[in-house]
This record gives C-alpha cells, sequence and structure tokens, in this order.
C-alpha cells in the first residue's frame, strides 16, 4: 500500500510537471510561478490609479463645463445691453420725429397761407395806391377783385390740404356735426328736424368735423320752442 502511494504521489508530480513545461511552451504563466504571482499582483495594484485620478477629471471637467457656460452668460449679457441700447436709441428717436412732427407738421399748410398773406397785402397796397380820393365805386370794386381773389386762393389751399367746409342745410340735424342754436318753424317743403340755416359754417380735416357748424334746426310749428 505504501509503494503504491509514493508511485501515485510521484506520478501527480510528473503530471504537474509536464503540465508546466507545456505551458511554459505555449506562453502561460505557471499558475504557481512567480511572474504569475507579480502579474496579478500588478493587475491589483493597476486598479488603483483610476480611483485616484476620477475625481480629477470629474473636477476638471466641471471647471470646462463652468467656463464654458461663465462665456454664455458674458456674450447673453452682452448681446442684451445691446439690445437695450438699441431700443433706447429707437426710442429717442421716435420722440425726436413726433416731436418733430408736432413742430413742422403744418409746415406746407403755413407756408401755403403765406401766399394767402401776400394776396391780401399786395391787394391793400393796390387800393392805397391807385384809388383816387372820392372815387368810392372803384374802391369798391378794387376791394371786391382782391377779396375774390383772396378767397378763391383760400379755397384751394384748403382742398390741397383736406380742409373742408360742411354745408348742412336741408341735412338732418346731427349733434356731431352741428351745434344748435335755436329751433324755427319749418317753412313749406322743409322737413322738420333737419336744418334750415347756417349761422357760421362748419369744417373738416379729413373726414373729420374740427369745428361745429352753429345751425337752425325746423321744427313743425305746434312744438315751437
Amino acid at each position: 500500500m505504501a509503494a503504491r502511494s509514493v508511485w501515485a504521489v510521484r506520478r501527480l508530480v510528473q503530471r504537474l510537471l509536464a503540465s508546466s513545461a507545456a505551458s511554459e511552451c505555449r506562453g502561460w504563466p505557471h499558475p504557481f510561478s512567480t511572474a504569475t504571482q507579480r502579474t496579478a499582483g500588478e493587475d491589483c495594484s493597476s486598479e488603483d490609479p483610476p480611483d485616484e485620478l476620477g475625481p480629477s477629471l470629474a473636477e476638471r471637467a466641471l471647471k470646462l463645463k463652468a467656463v464654458k457656460l461663465e462665456k454664455e452668460v458674458q456674450d447673453l449679457t452682452m448681446r442684451y445691453q445691446r439690445a437695450v441700447a438699441d431700443g433706447e436709441n429707437i426710442r429717442r428717436r421716435t420722440q425726436r420725429c413726433v416731436e418733430d412732427a408736432k413742430i413742422f407738421g403744418i409746415q406746407s399748410f403755413c407756408k401755403d397761407l403765406v401766399e394767402v398773406a401776400d394776396i391780401l397785402e399786395k391787394t391793400t397796397e393796390y387800393i392805397s395806391e391807385e384809388t383816387e380820393p372820392g372815387d368810392q365805386k372803384l374802391t369798391l370794386e378794387k376791394i371786391f377783385r382782391g377779396l375774390s381773389l383772396l378767397e378763391a386762393k383760400l379755397k384751394s389751399v384748403f382742398a390741397k390740404h383736406g380742409l373742408e367746409k360742411m354745408t348742412p342745410i336741408g341735412d338732418k340735424y346731427d349733434p356731431h356735426e352741428h351745434e344748435l342754436i335755436c329751433h324755427v318753424p319749418a317753412a313749406v317743403g322743409v322737413q322738420p328736424g333737419t336744418v334750415a340755416l347756417v349761422r357760421q359754417d362748419g369744417y373738416k380735416l379729413h373726414g373729420r368735423t374740427i369745428r361745429l357748424a352753429r345751425v337752425e334746426v325746423a321744427v313743425e310749428s305746434q312744438r315751437r320752442l
């Protein structure tokens, strides 16, 4: 029994040695060799650096992200400031345009009125220079011609600028266009509630009433006030 056991142990050792030799020929390290142990130790120790380098890489990534976000904030801040400055410039220019429109909006109208003033002035000078003393007929004729020319020019200026005189006689009374002065008995052929007489002309500017016409309105005789 002892001899058989020794023989079995010897057989097992030979198999292990043969297996070790075959592994070395194939380039595989022996499982019990120092090289294998060293490699295993290096493998275990190589896992430590990632644990040590991990936080530093994450911190570096966060710093890069923070720098990027800071640049974006600066860019957005500059854009906002530019937009605010542009808006302020537009507001100032608009305000200046509105002020200029208020001041010079009637410039064209005033220029045409100056021509009317010139006609009136020349008519006055002509009458004072050419009229002989005591010749009232000639004076009245010159005044009439001057006033007729002046009226025609005024009508032309008014039409050019959209200023229209209202002629409401016979129209139905409208409180938005007419100022009632009094009621008068309706004459033959005049409808009650219509304008019978205009005491003062009204005017519209581009369709908007700027001065009410002062009128008398016809009513039936029994409703006379």
